[in-house]
């Protein structure tokens, strides 16, 4: 183990999921394909509504920032877990863990307030269907996708303040497969509580409160489905956001699970399988929930971005 002047750790070892060599490959190649898929999925969705203007609604203007969010989140999380199955000792130094970590708690926090966003915006069209455009209009969805990415960072930065005042004297070993708070307070050799409070109060912040206006949100929605008196029309109504709604569930129960608690928590490996859940599949699952069931979506995918690809423009002689 390599030390920086003064005590400090001048890299990390990612430990992964230590294995035999032919399971490391098999994980490996699993992992890389749902990369790719993921990948894909998401770069389509993003052109699709961008390049369809029965799209370019609150809806599917979240739907696109949740995208985008999701390409990024993947290339800081899933690269790691890849380079643990080709090495046996995956190294990131100290400034490029605590740069992942940033970007990693950023999305992660921007997520969790896009999330409660998206919910409130099916709230005003299932319950105020009529004043929905007035309060919903474009200049207010604009401010909230930049809220959703304002809080986000600025969390991320508060939480990263205190993590990096911490010494790190070694051991160097991060048993996690990308750089996570958890394991690195496990393994400063300074005081954490600070950090740990603080990290523990912006977790309930930026995921409890969103959670509430889910909560909220998703009440009043059922409310207001129980109240419509035919089943074709309860039917339709509740279709506009049960997608929504499963992504809801997946995601923060695996992030309450793993981030809600007060205290250093990363001595269990299951703990690395719940990480799976929603930094590798939850963002594999995300486009199918959303779009597979949505006809729109469908609908312009074929019509804007496969009849682009077969049927170019005329080129001019």
């Amino acid at each position: 183990m390599r030390n920086l002047s003064g005590g400090h750790v001048e890299e990390f070892v990612l430990v992964g999921f230590p294995t035999s060599s032919l399971i490391q490959l098999l994980l490996f190649v699993f992992f890389f394909a749902i990369y790719l898929l993921t990948l894909l999925e998401n770069v389509l969705i993003v052109f699709t509504i961008w390049l369809t203007p029965s799209l370019h609604r609150p809806m599917y203007f979240f739907l696109g920032h949740l995208s985008f969010l999701e390409l990024w989140y993947i290339n800081v999380t899933i690269p790691r877990l890849l380079g643990t199955f080709l090495a046996q000792d995956s190294r990131v130094s100290y400034v490029g863990c605590m740069t992942q970590l940033y970007f990693f708690i950023a999305l992660a926090c921007t997520e969790c307030v896009l999330l409660a966003v998206m919910a409130y915006d099916r709230y005003l069209a299932i319950c105020e269907p009529l004043r929905y455009p007035s309060l919903m209009p474009p200049s207010l969805t604009t401010r909230f996708a930049a809220a959703c990415w304002g809080s986000g960072f600025f969390s991320s930065m508060m939480k990263l303040l205190f993590i990096s005042r911490l010494s790190y004297c070694g051991p160097n070993i991060i048993n996690h497969f990308f750089c996570d708070i958890s394991p690195l307070l496990n393994l400063t050799c300074s005081d954490k509580e600070q950090a740990e409070l603080v990290d523990f109060l912006l977790a309930l912040v930026m995921i409890l409160l969103p959670l509430l206006v889910v909560v909220s949100s998703y009440a009043a929605i059922i409310a207001a489905i129980l109240r419509i008196p035919t089943a074709q029309g309860r039917h339709k109504a509740f279709s506009t956001c049960a997608s929504h709604l499963a992504v809801v569930v997946i995601y923060y129960s695996s992030t309450l699970f793993t981030y809600a608690r007060p205290r250093a928590m990363y001595t269990f490996n299951h703990n690395k399988i719940i990480s799976v859940l929603y930094t590798v599949i939850v963002p594999f699952l995300n486009p199918a929930i959303y779009c597979l069931r949505n006809k729109e979506v469908k609908d312009a995918f074929q019509k804007t971005v496969l009849v682009r690809c077969h049927y170019p423009r005329d080129v001019p002689d």
